[in-house]
Protein backbone atom coordinates (compact mmCIF):
# COMPACT_ATOMS: atom_id res chain seq x y z
CA UNK A 1 0.00 0.00 0.00
CA UNK A 2 2.37 2.79 1.22
CA UNK A 3 6.24 3.19 1.16
CA UNK A 4 8.52 6.12 1.85
CA UNK A 5 11.25 5.48 0.44
CA UNK A 6 14.11 7.36 2.12
CA UNK A 7 16.48 8.13 -0.85
CA UNK A 8 13.68 9.25 -2.97
CA UNK A 9 10.79 10.71 0.22
CA UNK A 10 8.11 8.85 -2.10
CA UNK A 11 5.24 6.94 -1.38
CA UNK A 12 3.80 3.97 -3.44
CA UNK A 13 2.47 1.44 -3.53
CA UNK A 14 0.46 -1.29 -5.59
CA UNK A 15 -2.49 -2.98 -6.75
CA UNK A 16 -1.75 -5.41 -9.55
CA UNK A 17 -4.21 -7.09 -10.13
CA UNK A 18 -2.43 -10.58 -9.93
CA UNK A 19 -2.06 -9.69 -6.11
CA UNK A 20 -6.03 -8.86 -5.68
CA UNK A 21 -7.40 -12.21 -5.19
CA UNK A 22 -10.24 -11.72 -2.81
CA UNK A 23 -10.93 -13.72 0.37
CA UNK A 24 -14.58 -15.19 0.95
CA UNK A 25 -16.33 -12.64 3.72
CA UNK A 26 -15.21 -13.98 7.29
CA UNK A 27 -12.16 -15.61 5.82
CA UNK A 28 -9.52 -12.55 6.40
CA UNK A 29 -7.31 -14.67 9.11
CA UNK A 30 -6.68 -17.09 6.01
CA UNK A 31 -6.23 -14.58 3.61
CA UNK A 32 -4.01 -12.37 5.55
CA UNK A 33 -1.53 -15.28 7.53
CA UNK A 34 0.40 -12.41 9.72
CA UNK A 35 -3.30 -12.35 11.53
CA UNK A 36 -2.70 -15.58 13.46
CA UNK A 37 -2.69 -15.41 17.22
CA UNK A 38 -3.42 -11.71 16.94
CA UNK A 39 -5.84 -9.78 18.68
CA UNK A 40 -7.03 -6.54 16.52
CA UNK A 41 -5.17 -3.79 17.61
CA UNK A 42 -7.98 -1.07 17.34
CA UNK A 43 -10.10 0.74 16.82
CA UNK A 44 -12.09 -1.55 15.54
CA UNK A 45 -14.54 1.38 14.50
CA UNK A 46 -14.50 5.03 13.16
CA UNK A 47 -15.86 7.91 11.83
CA UNK A 48 -15.58 9.21 8.99
CA UNK A 49 -17.53 12.63 7.99
CA UNK A 50 -19.88 11.95 4.58
CA UNK A 51 -17.87 15.32 3.11
CA UNK A 52 -14.57 13.56 2.98
CA UNK A 53 -16.04 10.23 2.27
CA UNK A 54 -17.64 12.08 -1.07
CA UNK A 55 -14.34 13.39 -2.29
CA UNK A 56 -12.39 10.51 -1.75
CA UNK A 57 -14.71 8.51 -4.41
CA UNK A 58 -15.08 12.00 -6.24
CA UNK A 59 -11.52 12.06 -6.38
CA UNK A 60 -10.75 7.95 -7.35
CA UNK A 61 -13.81 8.80 -9.98
CA UNK A 62 -11.76 12.03 -11.41
CA UNK A 63 -8.55 10.06 -11.37
CA UNK A 64 -9.89 6.79 -13.16
CA UNK A 65 -8.55 4.63 -14.80
CA UNK A 66 -5.81 5.15 -12.86
CA UNK A 67 -5.28 4.59 -9.52
CA UNK A 68 -5.83 7.50 -7.15
CA UNK A 69 -4.33 8.45 -4.00
CA UNK A 70 -4.46 11.04 -0.95
CA UNK A 71 -4.50 11.29 2.45
CA UNK A 72 -7.01 12.41 5.35
CA UNK A 73 -5.18 14.75 7.82
CA UNK A 74 -6.30 13.98 11.57
CA UNK A 75 -5.78 16.06 15.13
CA UNK A 76 -4.36 12.34 15.95
CA UNK A 77 -3.77 9.37 14.72
CA UNK A 78 -6.45 6.88 14.12
CA UNK A 79 -4.62 4.29 16.26
CA UNK A 80 -4.61 6.92 18.93
CA UNK A 81 -8.62 8.09 18.34
CA UNK A 82 -7.67 10.85 16.48
CA UNK A 83 -10.58 12.17 14.72
CA UNK A 84 -10.25 12.36 10.33
CA UNK A 85 -10.28 16.42 10.20
CA UNK A 86 -9.43 16.70 6.38
CA UNK A 87 -9.20 15.10 2.79
CA UNK A 88 -6.22 16.04 0.68
CA UNK A 89 -6.29 14.33 -2.63
CA UNK A 90 -2.62 13.78 -3.93
CA UNK A 91 -1.28 13.22 -7.64
CA UNK A 92 -0.17 9.50 -8.60
CA UNK A 93 3.39 9.94 -10.10
CA UNK A 94 2.67 6.77 -12.09
CA UNK A 95 -0.53 7.30 -13.28
CA UNK A 96 -0.72 3.69 -13.89
CA UNK A 97 -4.80 1.71 -12.81
CA UNK A 98 -2.19 -1.02 -11.00
CA UNK A 99 0.04 1.11 -9.46
CA UNK A 100 0.57 4.28 -7.24
CA UNK A 101 3.45 6.70 -5.83
CA UNK A 102 2.27 9.75 -4.11
CA UNK A 103 3.97 12.82 -5.78
CA UNK A 104 6.95 13.38 -3.97
CA UNK A 105 6.78 17.23 -3.98
CA UNK A 106 3.38 16.43 -2.82
CA UNK A 107 3.86 14.44 -0.03
CA UNK A 108 6.45 17.25 1.33
CA UNK A 109 3.81 19.80 0.89
CA UNK A 110 1.32 18.30 3.02
CA UNK A 111 4.02 16.78 5.68
CA UNK A 112 5.69 20.36 6.10
CA UNK A 113 1.64 21.38 6.32
CA UNK A 114 0.37 18.84 9.21
CA UNK A 115 3.77 18.98 11.23
CA UNK A 116 3.22 23.03 11.53
CA UNK A 117 -0.17 22.56 12.57
CA UNK A 118 0.31 19.34 14.70
CA UNK A 119 -1.59 17.49 12.86
CA UNK A 120 -0.69 14.04 11.28
CA UNK A 121 -1.80 11.36 8.57
CA UNK A 122 -5.00 9.53 9.97
CA UNK A 123 -5.60 8.09 6.77
CA UNK A 124 -3.33 7.00 3.66
CA UNK A 125 -5.84 6.61 0.97
CA UNK A 126 -5.64 4.84 -2.35
CA UNK A 127 -8.00 3.51 -4.95
CA UNK A 128 -8.74 0.18 -6.68
CA UNK A 129 -9.98 0.52 -10.34
CA UNK A 130 -11.35 -2.96 -11.14
CA UNK A 131 -11.00 -4.97 -7.82
CA UNK A 132 -11.84 -5.19 -4.19
CA UNK A 133 -11.06 -2.63 -1.40
CA UNK A 134 -8.69 -4.69 0.49
CA UNK A 135 -4.74 -4.39 0.73
CA UNK A 136 -3.03 -6.48 -1.74
CA UNK A 137 0.05 -8.13 -0.44
CA UNK A 138 2.20 -5.64 -2.47
CA UNK A 139 0.11 -3.57 -0.34
CA UNK A 140 0.77 -5.42 3.09
CA UNK A 141 4.75 -5.24 1.91
CA UNK A 142 4.62 -1.41 1.63
CA UNK A 143 2.85 -0.58 4.86
CA UNK A 144 4.91 1.50 6.94
CA UNK A 145 2.42 3.45 8.77
CA UNK A 146 1.33 1.32 11.58
CA UNK A 147 -0.47 4.19 13.54
CA UNK A 148 -3.04 5.53 10.32
CA UNK A 149 -5.48 3.69 8.93
CA UNK A 150 -5.14 1.97 5.00
CA UNK A 151 -8.56 3.71 3.42
CA UNK A 152 -9.29 1.81 0.09
CA UNK A 153 -12.00 2.64 -2.14
CA UNK A 154 -13.06 0.46 -5.26
CA UNK A 155 -14.60 1.65 -8.11
CA UNK A 156 -15.38 -1.97 -9.63
CA UNK A 157 -19.44 -2.37 -10.11
CA UNK A 158 -19.17 -5.70 -8.54
CA UNK A 159 -17.93 -4.16 -5.06
CA UNK A 160 -20.73 -1.45 -5.12
CA UNK A 161 -23.42 -1.90 -2.26
CA UNK A 162 -26.52 -3.45 -3.88
CA UNK A 163 -29.01 -1.04 -2.49
CA UNK A 164 -27.22 2.33 -2.56
CA UNK A 165 -24.93 1.36 -5.34
CA UNK A 166 -22.45 3.60 -3.21
CA UNK A 167 -18.68 2.70 -3.98
CA UNK A 168 -17.02 0.09 -1.55
CA UNK A 169 -14.83 2.28 0.87
CA UNK A 170 -13.00 0.13 3.58
CA UNK A 171 -10.10 0.76 6.23
CA UNK A 172 -7.80 -1.35 7.64
CA UNK A 173 -4.78 -0.90 10.19
CA UNK A 174 -1.89 -3.13 9.15
CA UNK A 175 0.76 -3.32 12.06
CA UNK A 176 3.43 -6.38 12.37
CA UNK A 177 2.24 -8.26 9.64
CA UNK A 178 -1.30 -8.51 10.90
CA UNK A 179 -4.36 -6.62 8.58
CA UNK A 180 -7.68 -6.12 10.47
CA UNK A 181 -10.44 -3.96 9.50
CA UNK A 182 -11.98 -1.07 10.68
CA UNK A 183 -15.83 -0.13 10.58
CA UNK A 184 -16.20 3.19 8.87
CA UNK A 185 -19.03 4.80 10.04
CA UNK A 186 -20.30 8.04 7.79
CA UNK A 187 -21.19 10.95 9.69
CA UNK A 188 -23.46 13.64 8.14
Amino acid sequence: MLRVSLATGRMSGSSIESDRLAPAPGTEDAYYPGNAGQPHPGPTRVALPAAIRDAIVAHAHAEAPNEACGLIVGDRSAADGGKALRWVPLRNALASPYRYEIAPDDLLRVTIETDDADEVFWGIVHSHVASPARPSPTDLRQAHYPDALYVLVSLAPSEADPTTEAESLRAWRIVDGGVHEVDLVIDG
